[in-house]
C-alpha cells in the first residue's frame, strides 16, 4: 500500500487564511482543528485531508497564551466555524471575523472565565443556576414552539430540540447538545501511549472497534510502528463486524418507527446473532479489547456460514419492509438532505453517501487495500438512508468473506513494548459505521500522550439533521432522526 502524502507547515495568523484557502481550492476538506496549550503559547493545528490519492496536510498557528486571538476560517468552511467555537469555549481563544462566535460546548451556567482544556484550569467549579436556553424566535402568523428534551422518555442521551411550527409543518429546528461533556480529550493527557485504548473504545460505545483502530493508527504513526498487512486486514474485519450489528439494528428501528414492529423484532434477532459472533471472535460482544497500538488479538475468525445466513435473513426483512406500501410511503421523500447542503455542511458516512456524495475513508485513506467499491448517488431522504444501509450490509458481508478467505498466519500479533520508544505526532483515519473517524495524538519522549483530538462523524452530521427537517411534519421527526442515528457521546466529548 502506498504511503499517504504528508506535509506540515507553520503559519502566522496573517498567513493562515490564505494557506487554508489554498487547501480548500485544491479539494481538501478540514478533518480536524485542535488547540494545544504549550505554556506561554497556544498552538492550533488544522488537519486538511483529500483522497485518491491519500493526502494529509497540517497547518500550525501559534498564539500568545495571555491574549489568544485566532482569525476565523468560518467564511471558508462551516465545520471550521464550529471547531473554532469549540476552541473558544475550551481554551479561551478569541475569534476574529467569526460571523456568530457564540458558545457551542459551554452552556449558560458554565463560568465565563473557566476553560477546562487550559493547563492552568482549576478543578470543575461550582456551576451557577441554569439560565434560560436562548433560541432564535421565528415570528409569523400561526407559528408556535414545541420544546423536546433534554430529558427523553427513552433510554437515550440528553439533547434539546426546539421546533418552530405552523400547523404540523416544521419551519425551523434547532438542536442543543453538549449536556454531558465528559472531558474525554483531557482524560487522554498523561496516559501511556500503550494504555489508552480502553478510553478510546468508550468514546462512543457502539463504535468501540473503529475508535480503537483510529486511536491505534495515530499512536503507531507517532511512534514509527509499521505492521504487516495481515494485521491491518484483521482489524478491518472487526470494523466491518461492527458495521453489521449497527446496520441491522438501524434497519429494524426505522421499520419500527413507522409501526412495522415485526421487521424490528427480526432485525433485533439478527443483531443478537451478530453480537454472539463478535463474542466468539474477540471475547467481547462490542468488539472491545481486540485492537491495540502495535497489534490485534482475536480468538477466532467469524463463521462465514452463519454470516451468509444472516445476510439472507436481513435481505428478506428489507424486501418485506419496503414491499409494504405504507412503510415505503413514509420513507420516500421524507427528511430530504440535498447533496449541496450535505457537501456544504461537511457530512460524512451513510448520511453523505445517501445524498450522493462520494466519501469513504476505506478508499480515500486506505491503510491496506480492500475490495471496496463506491455506492451510487442517492436521493437524500429516509428511503435512501435505509437502502444504503441495506446495500452496505451486504457489501460488508462480502468484504468479511474476502478477508477471512485470504487470511494466513496467526490471529494474534502484539508489539506493545515498541510503542514507548519514540515521541511524535500521528493521525489515524478510519471509516467507522457512521462515517469517517479521525484521531490525532501527540506523545512526549517519556511515552505519554500530551494531547489527543478526536472527531467522530456525528460532529459533522448533527448540523444536517435540522436542515433535513425543514418543511417536514413534526410526527416525522423520530423517523428522520433515526435515519441519521447520530451519536450524542461521539459529538460531546
Amino acid at each position: 500500500m502506498t504511503e499517504p502524502q504528508r506535509s506540515r507547515r507553520a503559519v502566522t495568523t496573517a498567513e493562515l487564511r490564505d494557506a487554508a484557502e489554498e487547501f480548500f481550492d485544491a479539494g481538501y476538506r478540514l478533518a480536524l482543528a485542535a488547540a494545544h496549550d504549550d505554556g506561554a503559547r497556544l498552538r492550533v493545528v488544522y488537519l486538511f485531508v483529500a483522497g485518491r490519492p491519500d493526502r494529509r496536510a497540517e497547518l500550525e498557528c501559534s498564539l500568545p497564551a495571555e491574549d489568544p486571538v485566532l482569525p476565523s476560517l468560518a467564511y471558508l468552511s462551516f465545520p471550521a466555524g464550529r471547531f473554532e467555537r469549540e476552541m473558544a469555549d475550551l481554551y479561551g481563544i478569541r475569534l476574529s471575523g467569526h460571523p456568530r462566535p457564540r458558545r457551542l460546548v459551554r452552556h449558560a451556567h458554565w463560568p465565563e472565565d473557566w476553560h477546562p482544556m487550559r493547563e492552568n484550569a482549576t478543578a470543575a467549579p461550582v456551576f451557577g443556576a441554569v439560565d434560560e436556553l436562548r433560541f432564535l424566535t421565528v415570528a409569523g402568523d400561526g407559528v408556535y414552539e414545541i420544546p423536546v428534551g433534554p430529558v427523553h422518555a427513552g433510554l437515550i442521551e440528553p439533547g434539546h430540540f426546539r421546533f418552530s411550527v405552523v400547523g404540523e409543518t416544521i419551519v425551523r429546528l434547532k438542536a442543543r447538545l453538549w449536556w454531558v461533556h465528559r472531558g474525554i480529550e483531557r482524560q487522554f493527557q498523561g496516559r501511556p501511549a500503550s494504555a489508552a485504548t480502553d478510553l478510546a473504545e468508550r468514546i462512543s460505545g457502539d463504535t468501540s472497534a473503529a475508535h480503537a483502530l483510529a486511536h491505534s493508527l495515530a499512536i503507531e504513526e507517532a511512534c514509527g510502528i509499521r505492521l504487516p498487512d495481515s494485521v491491518h486486514r484483521l482489524r478491518a474485519m472487526l470494523v466491518e463486524l461492527e458495521r453489521l450489528y449497527n446496520y441491522a439494528a438501524d434497519l429494524g428501528a426505522l421499520a419500527n418507527d413507522v409501526g412495522f414492529g415485526l421487521a424490528n423484532a427480526h432485525a433485533l434477532r439478527i443483531r443478537e446473532q451478530l453480537l454472539r459472533i463478535n463474542a466468539a471472535v474477540t471475547g467481547e460482544r462490542l468488539l472491545r479489547s481486540a485492537i491495540h497500538p502495535g497489534g490485534v488479538a482475536l480468538r477466532s475468525l467469524p463463521d462465514l456460514a452463519r454470516l451468509h445466513n444472516l445476510a439472507a435473513d436481513l435481505a428478506e426483512i428489507a424486501e418485506l419492509t419496503l414491499g409494504n406500501a405504507v412503510v415505503y410511503d413514509r420513507f420516500a421523500g421524507t427528511g430530504v438532505l440535498a447533496g449541496d447542503d450535505a457537501r456544504a455542511l461537511g457530512c460524512l458516512g451513510y448520511v453523505a453517501r445517501a445524498s450522493g456524495l462520494v466519501t469513504d475513508a476505506r478508499l480515500d485513506h486506505p491503510v491496506v487495500e480492500l475490495p471496496v467499491t463506491d455506492t451510487g448517488a442517492r436521493g437524500g431522504d429516509v428511503l435512501s438512508r435505509y437502502t444504503i444501509r441495506r446495500d452496505e450490509f451486504a457489501a460488508s458481508i462480502r468484504l468479511i468473506e474476502d478477508l477471512v478467505d485470504t487470511h494466513t498466519g496467526p490471529t494474534q500479533l502484539m508489539q506493545r513494548d515498541t510503542v514507548l520508544r519514540q515521541a511524535g505526532s500521528g493521525v489515524g483515519i478510519v471509516e467507522g459505521w457512521r462515517g469517517t473517524i479521525v484521531h490525532r495524538v501527540e506523545i512526549d519522549d517519556s511515552g505519554l500522550i500530551t494531547r489527543a483530538k478526536i472527531v467522530d462523524p456525528s460532529w459533522f452530521n448533527w448540523p444536517a439533521l435540522p436542515v433535513a427537517m425543514t418543511d417536514t411534519i413534526v410526527p416525522d421527526f423520530p423517523l428522520v432522526n433515526k435515519s441519521f442515528n447520530l451519536s450524542y457521546a461521539g459529538n460531546d466529548l
